[in-house]
């Protein structure tokens, strides 16, 4: 049966009255409805730990300091790592066949009944397979980022309508069927103390997230992941990432460059201060070396970040204005690209090692077709901008889309223009939920894991649905355990810098079995050797 939808789409920032669901109550039931947004975090690290790893090359000290660095145990280059961003689409998004294509055991293109994917949101005349004359393929099957998506899923338009063509044939990705429950925060989804613990970190912050939670995000951390020391505390504008650092009152007073060179000088006198002094202290060596330390770490502060626009996402010309990624007029009226800019900012110039982007109001069932393709498509585009950022950044990024539990279709078309003839979400389902991840790599587009003897297309999906649509929750250990779920994205970004053989030793008793079964869990071979170089 079909018939047209009977209102307009809600704004994209508009909260979301669901009858069928309790009243919210807590702040992830909030941000899941659209009622509060889901803004950019931080996570501090222990001060010791606060100029580990700038990934961006800064002006050298004098060459006396430079040398000093290295004791003091001030790096001079990154932690090595590919930086790691996640998003959190709260409250239950549609994540697979009218977005990232999923199919039967031989992958992607191992198609679905015309029931099952009508149970995705696709009509019969836009299921994956379906003769479309429009296209160069004749079907809905787009592979523009390696990854197949259907070819007119908001996810896809809102990358490409970010992403240049030569980022784009830089990209690949896999998507993983995995079951999570509606609605809920409860969800073990996020994977940030584990991308940690994998060897990603920062030179200011260790991670960066989007709520004040134990994980950083709405949904939750796996327990056993959880490290106290890293737990989030709010940024959410602009003035708050440039707060992390104080460069002190004499950078304003003087240039730049000339209050460099006072602190240099102050820190020569008192060197020369201190060779003459005895502090009568058992361990002196020690005391000295804090104090020389001390002084070294004020001067290369304000050496890197003396300039005003280091961190500062909006006079960062790649990210806000005439050749950015992000208009000015944009950056300005929506909140998700401002909290976006702050965290790709952060994470891929290494400032921070790894970071989740919140948005909420994806428990978008019952308000029409449109309101969830709206919604899907804002977020497309705050993935296209982290993608396209690493890549004018010259870096590798992992980025990793998941949401709490899925939704599913009743057959009713929603034929407005942003509902664009495909049928409406009617309710939660958390039996068709599944999460992706793509990764950009500057060398070439990631090539599908040769490891085993699996077929490649088994790479780039890892488990399968059945023909109704539904996880097969036999596929894989994550199909149906959020905790392995999140264990899987670990040993892939691991795997990406060939080092998942290391994983048993990082992660012991991560039930994803033996070292056979983890090759069958990862979707690509390496693009970096241990290290970004």
């Amino acid at each position: 049966m079909k018939r047209k939808s009977r209102r307009g789409p809600l704004h994209p920032d508009a909260p979301l009255y669901q009858q069928d669901h309790p009243r919210p109550v807590t702040r992830r039931q909030f941000v899941a409805q659209g009622f509060m947004t889901g803004a950019a975090t931080v996570l501090a690290p222990s001060i010791f730990g606060m100029f580990a790893n700038p990934r961006a090359a800064h002006a050298a000290l004098s060459p006396d300091l430079e040398a000093l660095k290295q004791s003091c145990g001030i790096a001079v280059a990154g932690a090595g790592k590919i930086p790691f961003i996640c998003i959190d689409l709260a409250g239950g998004a549609n994540m697979v066949g009218s977005n990232v294509l999923v199919g039967g055991q031989g992958g992607q293109l191992d198609f679905l009944s015309v029931a099952g994917y009508g149970r995705l949101g696709l009509p019969g005349d836009m299921v994956p397979n379906a003769p479309n004359p429009g296209s160069p393929t004749n079907d809905f099957v787009d592979s523009t980022l390696g990854l197949r998506f259907h070819s007119d899923s908001a996810f896809l338009r809102g990358i490409v309508n970010r992403v240049s063509p030569t980022t784009a044939a830089n990209i690949n990705g896999a998507v993983i069927p995995a079951r999570s429950e509606n609605d809920t925060g409860n969800n073990p989804h996020n994977p940030m103390y584990g991308i940690w613990r994998a060897g990603a970190d920062g030179e200011l912050l260790t991670l960066i997230g989007s709520q004040s939670s134990d994980s950083g995000g709405n949904s939750m951390a796996p327990a056993a992941l959880i490290d106290p020391s890293v737990r989030p505390t709010k940024v959410d504008r602009t003035s708050d990432v440039t707060g992390l650092v104080d460069t002190g009152r004499l950078v304003g007073l003087l240039a730049q460059d000339d209050a460099v060179r006072v602190m240099e000088s102050i820190q020569r006198l008192s060197d020369r201060k201190l060779a003459r002094v005895d502090t009568a202290i058992t361990r002196d060596a020690i005391i000295k070396q804090m104090v020389r330390c001390n002084y070294v770490k004020a001067a290369d502060l304000a050496d890197r970040y003396g300039d005003p626009s280091a961190l500062n996402p909006q006079l960062d010309p790649d990210i806000v204005g005439p050749a950015g990624i992000f208009s000015q007029a944009e950056f300005n009226a929506d909140a998700e690209f401002r909290k976006t800019a702050a965290v790709m900012k952060l994470v891929i110039n290494g400032y921070a090692g790894a970071g989740t982007i919140t948005m909420g109001g994806y428990d978008y069932h019952g308000q029409g077709r449109a309101t969830g393709e709206i919604r899907d498509l804002r977020a497309g585009r705050c993935m296209g901008a982290c993608l396209e950022y690493a890549a004018r950044r010259g870096v590798p990024l992992m980025l990793y889309v998941f949401s709490d539990g899925s939704l599913s279709a009743d057959g009713v078309v929603d034929n407005t223009v942003d509902g664009r003839g495909k049928f409406m979400w009617t309710s939660d389902n958390q039996q068709t939920a599944a999460s992706f991840f793509l990764v950009y790599n500057p060398a070439g587009r990631a090539q599908l894991y040769t490891g085993d003897n699996r077929p490649p297309e088994q790479h780039r999906q890892i488990g399968w649905f059945r023909r109704d649509a539904s996880v097969e929750t036999s596929s894989t250990p994550a199909a149906n355990n959020v905790n392995l779920l999140v264990n899987t994205v670990i040993l892939n970004y691991m795997a990406l810098h060939g080092e998942q053989g290391l994983f048993g030793g990082r992660f012991p008793g991560h039930g994803l079995g033996s070292a056979s079964l983890q090759d069958s869990l990862i979707a690509f071979n390496p693009i970096v050797n241990g290290t970004i170089s």
